[in-house]
């Protein structure tokens, strides 16, 4: 098998990177290799509606299976890229299948970051970053009355939310000071932390997983350094992910935590690209540090960016960061990012639960998190966009719209 381009990963970036080539009105042959048997679908709602049962799974499909075949998209899904030949220009699946390729766009995500300590592995310990996953859970639930969510990122926060709303005893432990403590300010943690706990959530905070333990091969709860077990009928790990990218590393590829691409998402091997959250690059809004963006966003843009790349278009990746997350009633929008703030604004009453945290950096408007405020979340991006210098007490004045903030 040959293409004139092979996608490798059938994810948000890999869906995007096919739809935008036709569109570009790219003629030549596109397969995208997935390991997963579905067609592309959005992950974001793994944890949110389709946990929750509110969205079945046709309705989280990025396109419905007809498109792929009318845009002449071959879909190999089923099967995982093990190794890359840069030199013929070629990549082995695990099931020994050899596909060439004139151009290839790695789109592969990541996997979840599992535990090391003992009982990992057990049955009942589940990742959230597939349908599968999900669909395990979901079989266990009618047996489970203690959860335990390993984890207080946004992962682990929205599961705990659908999971208290079931009825579910839910605890959460995390090994840092507060939840959210890597992607947002102490205000945010803290909102999340008393909304988690008002639901009845068992939140603790500044814990060590020492192992899972079990009886008759199944998980039956958590213990924790002090000695504590703490019971669960389900364990869920929530600690990130480790970027699928070996096989480019092991082909000489640049990179580390990523495989590293250039502002055209090229990777330093020869018609090779890298995109989605697999991908670190230089980004602007984090002061140019190379960093890899976990989000549906950048997955999009950057498979823009190589679309027309390929096509002839010259562009460069520029794109603000967004990113959100539904618990329970509480709708997040953030834009930017909040790495290294050094002042805070917030703007509203937190307990009225509809605000918005404003951060800065070098006294410039870097990010915001908004808490059932849209307004400000679709105004505040020109703000972070522009790098605007704005008082931060007049960022905090709701009386003034941050759309009249933009040319001050």
């Amino acid at each position: 098998m040959n293409y004139d381009i092979l996608i490798v990963g059938a994810g948000h970036g890999g869906a995007q990177a096919a739809i935008a080539l036709r569109a570009a009105k790219f003629a030549g042959s596109i397969a995208i290799v997935g390991d997963e048997p579905e067609y592309p679908y959005e992950r974001p709602p793994l944890s949110k509606d389709y946990l929750a049962g509110d969205k079945p799974f046709e309705r989280i499909l990025i396109r419905p299976p007809a498109f792929w075949n009318e845009r002449e998209v071959a879909m190999l899904l089923g099967r995982r890229v093990v190794a890359v030949d840069p030199v013929a220009h070629a990549v082995t699946a695990d099931d020994g299948t050899i596909i060439g390729y004139g151009k290839l766009i790695w789109a592969t995500g990541g996997v979840p970051r599992r535990l090391t300590c003992s009982g990992h592995d057990l049955i009942g310990v589940h990742g959230v970053r597939t349908r599968a996953d999900v669909d395990r859970m979901m079989d266990e639930l009618p047996a489970v009355a203690r959860v335990v969510v390993i984890g207080g990122g946004y992962i682990g926060l929205e599961a705990a939310a659908v999971l208290a709303r079931f009825g579910k005893q839910v605890t959460v432990l995390e090994t840092l000071p507060r939840v959210l403590a890597r992607v947002a300010g102490e205000p945010l943690s803290r909102f999340y932390e008393a909304e988690h706990r008002a639901h009845g959530v068992d939140v603790r905070l500044n814990v060590e997983v020492a192992c899972i333990a079990e009886r008759d091969g199944r998980a039956i709860g958590v213990t924790l350094a002090d000695g504590e077990t703490v019971p669960a009928d389900m364990v869920i790990v929530g600690i990130g992910i480790v970027p699928a990218v070996q096989p480019l590393l092991d082909a000489g590829a640049t990179g580390g935590n990523g495989v590293d691409i250039d502002a055209q998402c090229r990777t330093s091997l020869s018609d090779v690209f890298a995109i989605g959250d697999c991908a670190a690059h230089a980004n602007a809004f984090a002061d140019g540090a190379r960093i890899r963006l976990e989000s549906v966003q950048n997955a999009n843009d950057q498979a823009t960016v190589v679309a027309k790349t390929i096509t002839g278009t010259s562009v460069a990746y520029h794109a603000v960061p967004w990113f959100w997350s539904n618990q329970y009633d509480l709708r997040l929008q953030t834009v930017g990012l909040s790495i290294g703030h050094d002042a805070l604004a917030v703007r509203g009453d937190i307990a009225s639960r509809s605000f918005s945290l404003v951060y800065l950096r070098a006294d410039r408007v870097i990010a915001l998190d908004c808490v059932n405020a849209t307004k400000d979340y679709v105004q505040g991006r020109a703000l972070v966009m522009a790098g605007a210098v704005i008082d931060p007490n007049r960022l905090a004045d709701t009386g003034i719209p941050l759309k009249e903030m933009i040319a001050s």
